[in-house]
């Protein structure tokens, strides 16, 4: 059923006008800011969204940011590392939700809601992944084994991996991102084991093997 039949309001704002952010902002306690999809002005458009909160007086601000962002080997932390500094900075009280690459995605509004709705987050930092590491070869492996089909992994470098994400299409900024977000991995940049996502969602994360016996 649509939202508005479920008795939840919605409300149209946009990261690049603050403006229609604050006034989409009025009345609200929480907020939930999803880093937004466009790398590269991610830096403008959550400074917008905070300014927002700030004049709409929210009281608190839940970020999805990176895994072990303020450590992190990928280019692509530099702007969740400037949004957490704006959050710092603006005196809001706020919880860093640092996702990670792991596998169940499609989970990650869960520990997500559990901050918005529970009191107590408030000051803290979650470094979010699976309770399992894996590496590309062993997807390969778990792929061949659960498809019947031999896959197999080929290890390039950055420069030799974004080549070919721009030879398959993509556009250089994306493909250069990509390259640069496995470099990164490999160097354990997405690595954690303190399971703080198993606690917040209350139970095991999905294994590599049940995600991939999902979809195929």
């Amino acid at each position: 059923a649509p939202l508005s039949q479920r008795g939840i309001a919605v409300r149209q704002a946009d990261y690049a006008n603050e403006a229609a952010l604050t006034t989409a902002l009025q009345g609200v306690d929480k907020l939930l800011l999803i880093s937004s999809s466009e790398v590269g002005q991610r830096t403008a458009q959550h400074r917008n969204v905070i300014q927002a909160a700030i004049a709409a007086k929210v009281k608190f601000i839940a970020y999805t940011s990176l895994l072990h962002a303020d450590k992190s080997p990928l280019a692509l932390a530099d702007e969740h590392i400037e949004t957490e500094k704006m959050l710092a900075e603006s005196g809001i009280p706020h919880t860093l939700l640092r996702n990670g690459w792991y596998t169940e995605n499609y989970l990650a509004s869960v520990p997500a809601a559990r901050v918005i709705r529970e009191e107590g987050h408030a000051g803290n930092v979650y470094e979010l992944a699976g309770d399992d590491a894996w590496t590309l070869s062993q997807l390969a492996d778990e792929l061949t084994h659960q498809s019947g089909k031999k896959i197999v992994y080929q290890n390039l470098s950055e420069v030799d991996f974004a080549a070919a994400l721009k030879g398959a299409g993509l556009p250089d900024g994306l493909a250069d991102m990509l390259a640069n977000s496995d470099a990164g991995a490999a160097k354990g940049g997405l690595f954690d084991d303190s399971h703080t996502l198993r606690k917040l969602i209350g139970r095991p994360t999905t294994t590599l093997t049940e995600s991939l016996r999902s979809v195929l």
